[in-house]
């Protein structure tokens, strides 16, 4: 079912600062931006760090991973006894849930079902 780690998301309170900083000092390259976040590349995978200010998201930081489908996925998550904290919602690449294990981990899991973000022209 978890088909890759797709991103890490970091809250921060100044994603354009914090992209620099991460470009800068860890040579991740910049991938695409919104009002609130930015994306970032990684030299060997296609994994991003995504840096953002939304307070909405309840954690200031969580792995994000790649499902085909996430009300599917759901679904088969809380047969196998999953409760799920945040049930399907949309986000610009497609869905996104968020559930915890028996044992007590906090799975963030999304599909692109709109598709990919698209890259910075340059």
């Amino acid at each position: 079912m978890l088909r890759k780690i797709d991103c890490v998301m970091i809250r921060v309170e100044d994603p354009e600062a914090a992209a620099v900083y991460y470009s800068d000092v860890f040579g991740l390259r910049r991938l695409w931006q919104d009002e609130t976040s930015v994306g970032l590349g990684f030299p060997e995978t296609d994994a991003e760090v995504v840096l953002h200010c939304n307070s909405e998201i309840p954690s200031p930081l969580d792995v994000y991973y790649l499902v085909d489908d996430v009300v599917c996925s759901v679904r088969v998550l809380l047969q196998n006894g999953c409760t799920v904290l945040a049930e399907p919602f949309s986000i610009p690449i497609g869905k996104c849930a968020v559930v915890r294990d028996p044992f007590g981990t906090t799975l963030c899991i999304l599909d692109m079902s709109k598709g990919p973000r698209q890259p910075l022209a340059g």
